[in-house]
């Protein structure tokens, strides 16, 4: 959903985002959300209901493009190995494009809210188109059948969250990291290729 950018909309998403990567979702007030947009809490409470809501609202920003792009780029694919590893490339490439959203995304995007846990519509598409994949290529014998595929599809997001959250983490502390794209591409295609 693309908004103009200088919308008070716009300006609290994208300070929400900022703030929420470098200070997380506890550590950010509404007061310096709205301060950094040049709004007002009330049009941060008018446009997202509140920070919970600007949080959920940064996520299906960022969702809804990846996921389209996703289902643009495995359609008619038949090889499930090579479907499951595009997917998990392409959601990398979007954090290597936007750093503040992939912080968001690693560190705040399974958020427990008293009895919930609360995930994006978004990630609960991915999650979905994912599973499908890994099903369809245990179906047609690309991806080994004696594996429960939701454990699989867990094994693999854990994988890639886990490389993506250390090398963000190695940077914020200023120290170098082996984890580069080419890198975690290499263990996606070694994961991949020995399952089975």
């Amino acid at each position: 959903m693309s908004h103009d950018p200088h919308s008070s909309r716009a300006r609290l998403l994208a300070a929400g985002r900022e703030l929420f990567a470098r200070h997380g979702y506890e550590g950010t007030s509404t007061a310096a959300i709205a301060r950094q947009a040049g709004s007002s809490e009330s049009q941060l409470v008018r446009w997202f209901g509140g920070k919970a809501g600007l949080l959920e609202a940064i996520f299906e920003e960022a969702w809804e493009p990846l996921n389209q792009r996703i289902a643009d780029e495995t359609l008619g694919m038949t090889d499930a190995r090579a479907a499951v590893v595009t997917i998990l490339l392409l959601v990398l490439e979007a954090f290597d494009r936007d750093h503040e959203t992939a912080a968001v995304f690693l560190f705040e995007g399974r958020r427990v809210r008293g009895d919930e846990l609360a995930l994006s519509k978004g990630f609960l598409i991915f999650l979905e188109r994912l599973g499908a994949l890994i099903t369809a290529g245990q179906e047609n014998g690309s991806l080994p059948k004696e594996l429960d595929p939701s454990l699989l599809r867990s094994a693999l997001v854990g994988a890639a969250e886990g490389m993506v959250r250390d090398r963000l983490v190695a940077a914020r502390m200023g120290r170098g990291t082996p984890l580069d794209s080419v890198a975690i591409r290499r263990v996606f295609e070694a994961l991949i290729s020995h399952l089975g």
